[in-house]
């Protein structure tokens, strides 16, 4: 890649550490976008209801793995869903069982299907102190739901007030503090001493808020935590593309139907499934950081969860290719992200 405008790029197959699949029609219709590009991915356990038991862990993997066409490989590696009665054996049995691999905290009502959340934190202490004891990784939302706090402020209030208490009171608790937004995150993460870790999105990395206002209110561009200024965004880029191996992908894709996306009350969430290898291809060249994509995308993800790099590889072209304008999911459409825009990279 000494080339300074190189028209390829193959990297180790990577994995996607933040997804959402759904279930039945709707997860059968996405998981083929997802497939097509990366070897894995956390599969985020909101479902309704929720991923609470290892049992039922195990089979949403089965279906899962019932709903892939014939021919696709990959590796669901599925999460459970902490609430404020998690059993401590519950870890225990979800460590043992092999096929989980992480507890997603969503505080009450942070977003989609959050209802069940933690309410308080400190309810979960014996479990998370065994879930440290085991080495499984805390998947946290970070995020405050405090209504005195301003939306766009409530991912750095949660850094003060939620994560740097538990840090403190169990340091060797592992963590991915998922999708961040802000430049308060991207400095935590970069800074702290002990296990943690961070994913990041496409669209975070590549647009700022003003995205959702372009000649209207755009909800396909709503998402929770919801995108920031321009300068939390530059400081997003240049964590991704630093080449530091606590950032790591995480598309954080969720399909809703089109008609709760464009709705009086829409839902949050960004679909990017199918294009997300393009999207953060896209966003490391208009840098000029194409070199550090296998490290973000393929290497430091595995690691931080101490699985095996995938061993195959994906090329992506600069080709343009519009996007679809909307896409046949389940028994509804969904809109992507960037629906019926040129794309200057294609996966081939």
């Amino acid at each position: 890649m000494s080339n300074s405008t190189p028209q390829t790029i193959t990297i180790t197959r990577p994995d996607d550490w933040h997804l959402h699949l759904r279930d039945g029609a709707m997860m059968a219709s996405v998981l083929p976008h997802t497939a097509r590009q990366f070897g894995r991915a956390i599969v985020m356990p909101n479902l309704k209801p929720p991923v609470t038991l290892t049992s039922h862990a195990v089979a949403y993997r089965e279906r899962i793995i019932a709903a892939l066409p014939d021919g696709m490989i990959f590796e669901p590696l599925m999460t459970l869903y902490l609430t404020d009665n998690t059993a401590p054996d519950e870890i225990r049995r979800a460590k043992d069982s092999g096929i989980v691999h992480g507890v997603k905290l969503y505080p009450a009502g942070a977003t989609t299907n959050s209802d069940a959340g933690v309410s308080d934190l400190t309810k979960c202490y014996k479990t998370l102190e065994v879930m440290q004891e085991v080495g499984l990784p805390l998947l946290l939302h970070g995020e405050v739901t405090d209504a005195a706090i301003d939306l766009f402020d409530r991912e750095a209030v949660f850094i003060d007030r939620v994560l740097m208490p538990l840090r403190a009171a169990m340091p060797e608790l592992k963590i991915v503090f998922e999708h961040i937004t802000t430049s308060e995150a991207a400095s935590y993460v970069t800074q702290s001493a002990g296990p943690i870790a961070a994913t990041i999105t496409a669209h975070h990395l590549l647009y700022n808020r003003n995205e959702i206002f372009k000649g209207g209110i755009r909800p396909h561009y709503y998402c929770l935590p919801v995108l920031k200024r321009e300068q939390h965004r530059l400081a997003l880029m240049t964590a991704a593309t630093s080449g530091n191996p606590r950032f790591f992908l995480g598309t954080d894709s969720a399909p809703h139907p089109k008609g709760l996306k464009e709705h009086a009350c829409g839902c949050a969430g960004c679909y990017t499934a199918l294009h997300a290898m393009e999207l953060y291809t896209q966003a490391f060249d208009s840098v000029g950081a194409l070199d550090k994509l296998e490290q973000f995308a393929s290497f430091s993800g595995p690691d931080f969860y101490q699985l095996p790099r995938n061993a195959d590889s994906i090329t992506l072209r600069r080709e343009e290719w519009t996007m679809p304008a909307e896409l046949a999911v389940g028994e509804s459409t969904v809109v992507p992200l960037n629906a019926g825009e040129l794309l200057p990279w294609k996966l081939e």
